[in-house]
């Protein structure tokens, strides 16, 4: 262990010797994280839509004055040509158009279906997806109105009878920074240990420092751990700023034990650790270390679950996503910290990722050579 310590304590002194590395990472992770929160959503404001209105109508007026009281859509033009408002469309400068026919009104005061049509641009089809739902659920509510308003002693009676009562458990806000705080917290942490740790040795090689440790009694677990745990520790840190920064800028619950949450991170990191160990053993220079480190961490975030639900991916996705640690420690962490989930609800993911990080632990022992 007196070797370990010794290769820890020159690791730390590397790190700290380096003036340009240490913005990156102990500043860079923080400023990511303030920008990222505000810029990775999927909620969608000030939506750009035209407005064709042919009926000129009270009925028509009070449709349009809920989608202009909505703090999604906002009006930018108001035409009577279809051909203009689709052009806006085209040159990018309108979301959707909103098309009000003639005997909008009329129709509506004879009892027939009323019409309208909503057109959207569906080059991003996430987007064009929460337009329609969102004027969907405009439209429907003001169709409740319009119920509601009638004479027919069915309607009246269940319109006094049913009422619908919302909890929304876990995020009652329905706040977007509640959900992307914990899975972008452990992209942070995810990006500067692999980066780190992937150019580690990779470095030794190139100043040619690795010879003169080749050439020492020391065993390969034993070079290995002691290049890992000064990241460890550092990944640790940037983990416990993160979230204190997420509490006082965001006021992110943590519902759960912070110490299950460190726990389980520290498991985790692990995992991340010894992978960029590993990329840095089997490479020679620290640019194929940056494209190897680039090219899995790229698919492990893309398939984690943080953008997009990991159970609407395909069969064999699922698969692959079961080797995949930042998709485990995503789970943990939100659940720990917005449902308040103790050891037994994440027992499995506890599991999966000590598999991972013993595995990965030993493929970077196994394939350091100390040859110079």
């Amino acid at each position: 262990m007196r070797t370990v310590f010794f290769i820890i304590q020159k690791e730390f002194i590397q790190v700290f010797r380096n003036r340009s590395m240490l913005p990156i990472i102990f500043i860079m992770p923080i400023v990511q994280l303030i920008i990222l929160v505000h810029a990775a959503t999927f909620e969608m404001k000030n939506i750009k839509m035209v407005l064709v209105d042919y009926d000129m109508s009270t009925s028509s007026r009070r449709l349009i004055t809920k989608f202009d009281s909505s703090p999604f859509f906002k009006f930018k033009l108001q035409t009577f040509s279809v051909k203009e408002a689709e052009n806006k469309l085209v040159d990018g400068s309108a979301d959707a158009v909103l098309i009000l026919p003639q005997n909008f009104e009329k129709d509506i005061v004879n009892n027939k279906h009323a019409e309208l049509q909503i057109i959207i641009n569906a080059i991003n089809g996430t987007s064009a997806g929460l337009i329609q739902a969102y004027s969907t659920n405009l439209v429907s509510d003001y169709n409740r109105e319009l119920e509601a308003g009638t004479t027919s002693p069915v309607s009246s009676t269940l319109s006094k009878r049913i009422k619908f009562t919302y909890s929304h458990w876990y995020n009652p806000e329905l706040n977007y920074k509640t959900f992307m705080v914990p899975g972008i917290l452990v992209l942070l942490v995810t990006v500067i240990s692999f980066m780190l740790s992937g150019m580690n040795i990779v470095r030794e090689k190139e100043i040619g420092t690795i010879e003169q440790i080749n050439v020492t009694p020391i065993k390969k677990w034993q070079f290995i751990c002691g290049k890992l745990v000064p990241f460890w520790i550092i990944a640790l840190a940037e983990l416990a700023f993160g979230m204190t920064i997420g509490k006082l800028l965001f006021n992110i619950p943590i519902v759960g034990s912070i110490g299950l949450i460190f726990f389980s991170a520290a498991i985790y990191v692990v995992s991340i650790l010894a992978m960029g160990l590993f990329v840095s053993t089997v490479t020679n220079t620290q640019q194929q270390s940056m494209f190897i480190t680039f090219f899995f961490m790229m698919i492990f975030i893309l398939m984690s679950g943080l953008f997009t639900s990991v159970e609407s991916m395909p069969w064999w996705a699922q698969i692959i996503d079961k080797f995949n640690p930042v998709a485990y420690f995503i789970r943990i962490i939100r659940m720990i910290m917005l449902k308040g989930s103790g050891i037994t609800d994440i027992k499995t993911e506890l599991l999966s990722l000590t598999v991972l990080s013993w595995l990965m632990l030993t493929l970077a022992v196994m394939r350091y050579r100390k040859v110079s």
